[in-house]
């Protein structure tokens, strides 16, 4: 009731304002903002990538792209968080209105464009944040950076998350940066990829530590093509998929108010779709290889699915949006490891 009332309330704002004002309420005052909202999160321990999560339930990113309210996040729950998309230099990102909400849809599009503040305010922001648990670092390219010279941008970023980071996420399949999708396919993702696990090696040297890699892929990709990456990711050595980003059908929401709105589709309509690519990834990489299950995860029914279908982990944005805090603990639980469930 609590938070159908917030939501009300931020709802009658735009949809990026309501975002702004709800991130900097949970950056300056997160103890006084998740007040009313605050979880202990569901013990559930779970190993994977060389980590131990809290629980498998994880704030995808895209939600707070400065990693400025790690504090908050830990108070509601979340087992891990990732943060990001960062980019080397700051970005304003695609010009306002982008993002537009589909209530009668539970969805989202957005079109935002990696606006970030630049890694090195991401990086001072984790650097002072209180936080101990698991932390994920989304890394992208900036717009102005031609997609030959990519691999330069994710790996200058590699670089000044990798003594910060748990796991970085690299990535390729956000629909609002011109031509981004274009290294999934196999060519200049092996390329990419490769550049990128060189430097990861000069880096584990450095720190005496091996960070964990992830590709975040699009749920757009048809089976052959799903099959092409996840087999070039595995022969690039990188660590896990995440599986997915955003859409750009539209056929799910087909007649809705700002259904022409260009920009990524999030929230209940991605559901199947990103669920249908989960599976054919978990197929294509067998059964041991880490994926994170992300898009469109709005219950208990729909998290036990994504389990189903071989996520080891799950990550939720739009849900979190619509149906509020008390869906984190909620999703955790119908997860939850059947000793961790008998205990509660």
């Amino acid at each position: 009731m609590l938070y159908a009332a917030a939501r009300s309330a931020l709802f009658r704002l735009d949809a990026e304002t309501a975002h702004e004002l709800t991130l900097a309420s949970f950056q300056h005052l997160p103890r006084l903002a998740t007040l009313p909202f605050q979880q202990t999160p569901v013990d559930d321990p779970v190993d994977c990538l060389g980590l131990r999560f809290r629980n498998r339930v994880g704030l995808a990113a895209g939600l707070d792209k400065n990693g400025a309210c790690l504090e908050a996040w830990a108070r509601l729950g979340f087992g891990f968080v990732e943060v990001g998309t960062v980019t080397p230099r700051p970005q304003p990102g695609n010009p306002r209105p982008r993002m537009f909400r589909l209530p009668e849809h539970g969805a989202l599009i957005n079109r935002l464009g990696f606006n970030n503040d630049g890694v090195d305010a991401l990086v001072r922001n984790v650097q002072r944040a209180r936080y101990d648990g698991v932390l994920g670092i989304n890394i992208g390219k900036n717009a102005v950076t031609a997609i030959d010279d990519a691999a330069d941008d994710y790996c200058l970023c590699l670089e000044k998350v990798y003594p910060h980071a748990d796991y970085v996420t690299v990535n390729i399949s956000s629909p609002n940066t011109a031509n981004l999708r274009s290294l999934q396919t196999e060519g200049p993702l092996a390329a990419l990829l490769g550049r990128v696990t060189d430097a990861r090696a000069r880096l584990a040297d450095r720190h005496g530590r091996r960070v964990p890699l992830l590709i975040k892929i699009a749920p757009d990709m048809d089976t052959e093509s799903i099959k092409r990456v996840a087999e070039t990711v595995q022969a690039s050595g990188m660590d896990g998929l995440i599986a997915t980003n955003t859409t750009l059908s539209r056929d799910a929401v087909k007649g809705a108010r700002h259904a022409g709105e260009a920009g990524g589709l999030s929230g209940r309509p991605l559901s199947l779709m990103s669920c249908q690519a989960l599976r054919q990834a978990r197929a294509a990489v067998g059964p041991d290889f880490p994926i994170i299950g992300v898009g469109g995860i709005y219950d208990a029914t729909g998290a036990r699915e994504r389990i189903a279908a071989g996520a080891t982990l799950l990550q939720i944005y739009t849900g979190f949006i619509y149906e509020g805090p008390a869906l984190v603990s909620s999703l955790a639980k119908a997860v939850a490891a059947p000793q961790h469930a008998a205990s509660r």
